[in-house]
């Protein structure tokens, strides 16, 4: 495939016409990466943005005793870093590279002298960046209000949905990393899933998981206590 039909595959570039893909392959610059890579990291001055072509990577902070805290794993087809880029500025937290993965680095700079030229290309980005925010406004929300089952119920839900209500879903990252993104730890983690397993909402088997009871997950999410 070529590089400019691989940029116009990315969701954050659909639909824009074929020119401005053109324009994008001219200053992107391609990165591979094995896995524990650092990218970048909080509070360094923002180079540019990032899509990924293939693995994982994670956006995460640190505390100041060392604590890390995952605020999201994104995998192919995502983006990242953008904000500072548009506004200037540092990365808000760090990114690293979760196994193998193929990178589009977007250089700031040159990124935003070709949206002074064509300014259309923000324009039909603003849609994506916008669902973009809401999705982390949901995430937030879950993280700072709910315990920990219902943030698991609602993580759940929330792949279901990506895979268009799918009632079984796949993690593609470890349970210990889906603990530090539920702002949890591996053991409470294992021990809501067993609890899930045993009411019959859920079944586990490896990383496959089936939603049993997606009602009951609902109402887990909204709040509802997990009887122990």
């Amino acid at each position: 495939m070529g590089i400019v039909n691989q940029i116009g595959g990315i969701p954050l570039f659909s639909g824009l016409p074929e020119k401005q893909l053109d324009e994008l392959a001219k200053i992107v610059v391609t990165q591979r990466h094995k896995k524990g890579k650092n990218l970048f990291s909080e509070g360094s001055k923002a180079a540019g943005f990032y899509v990924i072509v293939s693995g994982k990577v994670k956006i995460y902070k640190l505390s100041l005793e060392g604590k890390e805290q995952i605020l999201h794993i994104f995998g192919p087809g995502d983006f990242f870093g953008e904000v500072p880029v548009f506004a200037g500025g540092n990365y808000p937290a760090s990114a690293e590279t979760l196994d193998h993965t193929e990178l589009m680095f977007f250089p700031r700079d040159a990124f935003m002298d070709l949206v002074r030229k064509e300014p259309s290309l923000a324009v039909n980005m603003l849609a994506v960046l916008s669902l973009r925010l809401r999705q982390f406004t949901h995430l937030i929300e879950d993280l700072s209000l709910k315990e920990v089952p219902g943030r698991l119920a609602a993580y759940l839900l929330y792949l279901s949905d990506q895979e268009n209500g799918s009632p079984s879903v796949s993690l593609d990252i470890t349970k210990g990393q889906l603990a530090g993104l539920l702002g949890t730890i591996p053991e409470t983690l294992s021990r809501i899933l067993g609890k899930l397993s045993q009411m019959e909402i859920i079944r586990v088997e490896g990383r496959k998981i089936d939603l049993l009871d997606p009602e009951a997950l609902k109402n887990l999410a909204q709040g509802e206590k997990l009887i122990s």
